[in-house]
């Protein structure tokens, strides 16, 4: 009896861990959506990622919420003529705690002319109605973009 015990535990655990793997899949895969879309400047996307309670604040040490982010696109479709920065992600780390989630890693924003500027963002992420939205997001500009955590004691 003990040993069925046990073999169900094992089951519903890798369940448990399996849904877990797909649920970070699905963040991974909206945040390299969000910064395909951010570099052209797609509204949609924002609209789409940020939750309507987002408060973000950004590494100007400003503080706003979606309203404002739509408000500086403009209701125009994405036109890559008009892009700005490449942004990619590095270092990604995601952590799934129910419909909950914490998104942390290493933005790039690669300009045209070869210039970078590296920022670490920290995203909270909440499942409703089976989709993931960001509610609260931090940027904060890397000291020392060469070195790889930013850190500038080691």
């Amino acid at each position: 009896m003990r040993f069925l015990v046990f073999l169900v535990m094992v089951v519903l655990g890798g369940a448990a861990l399996a849904g877990s793997g797909s649920e970070e899949a699905r963040l991974q895969a909206l945040l390299d959506e969000f910064l395909a879309g951010a570099s052209v400047n797609d509204r949609s996307m924002h609209d789409r990622f940020w939750s309507e309670e987002l408060v973000y604040t950004s590494a100007a040490g400003l503080r706003f919420g979606k309203a404002e982010i739509l408000a500086g696109l403009g209701e125009d479709s994405p036109d890559p003529a008009q892009a700005g920065p490449n942004y990619s992600g590095r270092e990604v780390e995601i952590r799934v705690y129910g419909d909950m989630a914490v998104v942390t890693f290493r933005l790039v924003a690669a300009m045209a002319d070869g210039d970078e500027s590296h920022f670490f963002n920290t995203g909270v992420f909440r499942k409703q109605a089976g989709q993931w939205q960001a509610v609260a997001w931090q940027a904060t500009r890397v000291a020392e973009p060469d070195h790889p955590t930013g850190d500038q004691n080691s």
